[in-house]
């Protein structure tokens, strides 16, 4: 007899470097006895977090199990992509378990749990809870969470505003449509970071959400799969700020792909990355560095101003090439601009 019983998927989104590929990397290493599926939805063309996901791959969760997406949001190419996408992942030899799906920085995760209601999957998958992480040391700072009585009191004070930012926005639908929340880098928020990053986000939740704080990903797999929230059955208890629009933009955001020849200092890059952030906004820049005599390249991965840099593995037939991609908001994008600081 075939197996009638739905899989579930576990949604993992969270705004940008707020350690969603870290935590997948923990699941996959500590996966219950179970056999996992990884789908990646990267914003712009070239899929780092899917290929460090790769370079972790085993028994439990191998190579073919793990899928991404970097051209365009999921839930915005759901019949071209995301459908067929999951019906492979379905098709395979061995049946998937559990999949998780690691959705871009920038997506609101409503749109994507509407795509679970489609006739070809509605029937067989099942959104076992939707996990969203929010940098615990960024929120208690305010800079992923806006000051309402602010934001009010300057609405009354001028009648051109009439919403909140971008950011703001996708931070608080993610945090809206979460069945828990993960409240990451702990160890950089500490006990009072912790407890305003809290505050904050309890301010913004339409509903009471469990919020747990985690340091480099680790958390007992247990506390968050195997929730069987079916999320898109409660779809109308998860606000948006986009509720009744037929779709949504991405249009705030875009990325550009800067590829440079072998590094011969690794530490002036990296001060030119936090450049970028201090003087052009960039939000997030990520990717690898072929440094001049290491046989191992180097992933980088930025968030603001907050850098982190570390040796992961060699090139091996890979073409040695230094790759990043650079996100920002819309008019904060120079290409011109970020490669004159990068190549400087």
């Amino acid at each position: 007899m075939s197996d009638l019983s739905k899989i579930p998927v576990t949604v993992i989104t969270g705004f940008l470097g707020s350690g969603k590929t870290t935590l997948i990397r923990h699941l996959m290493m500590n996966p219950q006895g179970k056999r996992l599926a990884v789908l990646v939805n990267e914003f712009g063309t070239v899929g780092v977090d899917g290929d460090i996901l790769k370079s972790c791959a085993d028994e439990s969760c191998p190579v073919e199990n793990i899928v991404e997406l970097a051209n365009g949001c999921i839930c915005c190419t759901v019949a071209d992509d995301f459908i067929p996408t999951i019906e492979a992942l379905m098709a395979l030899p061995q049946r998937p378990d559990h999949i998780l799906i690691e959705t871009s920085g920038l997506a609101l995760p409503k749109p994507l749990l509407k795509a679970f209601d489609w006739p070809a999957i509605r029937s067989k998958i099942t959104v076992d809870g939707v996990i969203a992480l929010a940098d615990a040391e960024a929120v208690a700072a305010g800079r992923f969470a806006p000051d309402v009585a602010a934001v009010d009191a300057q609405r009354a004070a001028d009648d051109s505003i009439d919403h909140e930012t971008p950011l703001s926005e996708v931070f608080e639908d993610q945090i809206a449509c979460a069945d828990i929340i993960l409240l990451s880098k702990a160890d950089l928020a500490g006990d009072a970071g912790l407890a305003e990053a809290r505050r904050v986000i309890a301010a913004e939740t339409p509903r009471d959400l469990p919020m747990i704080a985690m340091t480099d990903g680790v958390i007992d797999p247990r506390v968050i799969l195997g929730l069987g929230a079916a999320a898109e059955d409660d779809i109308d208890a998860r606000p948006s700020h986009h509720d009744g629009h037929d779709d949504h933009e991405h249009d705030d955001f875009e990325s550009v792909v800067i590829d440079l020849p072998e590094v011969a200092n690794p530490e002036a890059l990296q001060a030119a990355i936090v450049r970028l952030a201090q003087e052009q906004n960039i939000l997030r820049v990520k990717g690898y560095v072929a440094v001049q005599g290491k046989p191992m390249r180097m992933l980088v991965q930025a968030v603001g101003a907050r850098l982190r840099a570390q040796y992961d593995r060699p090139w091996g037939d890979t073409p040695r090439q230094t790759r990043l991609v650079v996100i920002a908001e819309h008019d904060d994008i120079n290409e011109a601009a970020i490669r004159a600081v990068l190549e400087a």
